[in-house]
Parts: structure tokens; C-alpha cells; sequence
């Protein structure tokens, strides 16, 4: 069966980066600028680029949430900071919504839809 128009869904691929203030030191292995994307359920990092995986489940909680289409007054849509882990180390991890992807409800998953 070909996917309609019908079944498809959006998500917004979204954009991970370390920011802190000028002359900061970090202590969570990270560097002013190092990044990530989420594109789908897929995670992408620039080549030779680590990304500690303490900074990643603290952010990793709200990415689902923060790929999909909210309110303009919900905290979800506006607030797009999260903390380091480490309460001595001053650098966040600043969460971007980049464009919207479309995908079909078919290719995503073995449970079909009701129909109307």
C-alpha cells in the first residue's frame, strides 16, 4: 500500500549546542560550539565530534517533546536551555528547532491507523 497524504505527521529536526559564557570553564569535555542534530529519530554529529553522554540524558528527556508542533505560549515552544549536569559547570545545552520533516505513519511503524 502507497502512503497518502493522508497519514503523514511532522516533526521539526532540531539543532543541540553547547553555549556558555566568554571565557567559561567547561567541565563537562565539551567546547564552546560542539553540537548535534536530531533529524527523525536519527542523531548526527559532526565528524571527529564527541558529545558526553552525562550533557546528552540531561537534554535527551525533552527532545521528543521539543520536535513537535506546540502552542506559541507553551514553555516547550520558548524556553530552549537545559543545564549541564554538573552543577559546577557553567555551559548549557541550547535546544533549536530547525525545519519541519514529514513522515508517513506507515513507514514509522507496524501499528496501523483506525480508520475515520
Amino acid at each position: 500500500m502507497q502512503p497518502s497524504d493522508e497519514d503523514t505527521f511532522e516533526l521539526y529536526d532540531l539543532r543541540v549546542e553547547v553555549v556558555a559564557p566568554p571565557g567559561a570553564k567547561l567541565y563537562c569535555s565539551a567546547t564552546v560550539g560542539d553540537s548535534f542534530e536530531l533529524r527523525g529519530e536519527l542523531l548526527h554529529l559532526p565528524d571527529g565530534q564527541g558529545f558526553s553522554i552525562y550533557s546528552l540524558a540531561a537534554v535527551l528527556p525533552l527532545l521528543a517533546a521539543k520536535q513537535r508542533v506546540t502552542d506559541a505560549n507553551d514553555w516547550m515552544s520558548t524556553d530552549a536551555e537545559v543545564a549541564c549536569p554538573d552543577p559546577g559547570c557553567p555551559s548549557r545545552l541550547r535546544i533549536t528547532r530547525l525545519g519541519r520533516r514529514r513522515f508517513h505513519h506507515d513507514e514509522v511503524t507496524a501499528v496501523r491507523t483506525s480508520a475515520p
